[in-house]
């Protein structure tokens, strides 16, 4: 794999356009969620060089976004199957390199087709995709790419997930919105033994 020349303004330690975190100017309950970040056998899929690197340098933003997240993941009974198409919808939309490469595999893991990969990432029509992932498609493609969801689709998910279900689906999926665009804000480049696996206008 060749290596990949990063831009002057990013941190070659970080990845990101600030400096790793400094884990002794960190109170306790801050360093817990660093330490976190910092064990391989942790349930973060990128570790500090990623989004929860990012955040730790605004330590009670990262605290606070930690609950959200426990919550959303663990709490609030979304099946990781669609957690994880739901992220990559978002992330396909906001053209997140980072996160798509991310979690690509993990979708793949949880039991999403290689085909609903697909037309997600090569923004094919959902003819063809099973019913309940083409639901949550059009419902990333309309929010993100359209601003709008449609009558039509908001009765289909509200069906689906019920009042509260749907508030926190939706709110999943805009918690990875935010997350594409703090990886955007500090130009988060993807980890040096990761192949690029999303297309984006700019690669060609």
């Amino acid at each position: 794999m060749a290596e990949r020349k990063l831009p002057d303004d990013v941190d070659p330690q970080s990845g990101f356009r600030l400096p790793l975190p400094d884990r002794d100017g960190l109170d306790e309950e801050a360093r817990a969620v660093y330490d976190r970040f910092n064990d391989p056998n942790s349930d973060t899929y990128v570790g500090l060089r990623g989004p929860g690197g990012i955040r730790l340098h605004s330590p009670e933003n990262s605290k606070t976004i930690q609950a959200v997240n426990r919550y959303i993941r663990y709490g609030a009974g979304i099946d990781p199957r669609d957690r994880e198409l739901s992220i990559l919808v978002v992330a396909r939309e906001l053209d997140s390199q980072f996160e798509w490469t991310a979690h690509e595999s993990e979708a793949l893991k949880r039991g999403v087709s290689q085909e609903t990969v697909d037309v997600i990432k090569y923004r094919k029509a959902t003819d063809g995709v099973p019913e309940a992932d083409a639901l949550i498609i059009h419902l990333g493609r309309q929010i993100f790419g359209d601003h709008r969801l449609t009558s039509e689709t908001y009765a289909l998910a509200l069906e689906r997930f019920g009042a509260a279900g749907l508030v926190d689906f939706v709110s999943l999926m805009g918690n990875y919105a935010q997350t594409a665009a703090l990886l955007a804000a500090f130009d988060m480049q993807i980890h040096p033994d990761w192949e690029p696996l999303l297309p984006l206008p700019d690669e060609g």
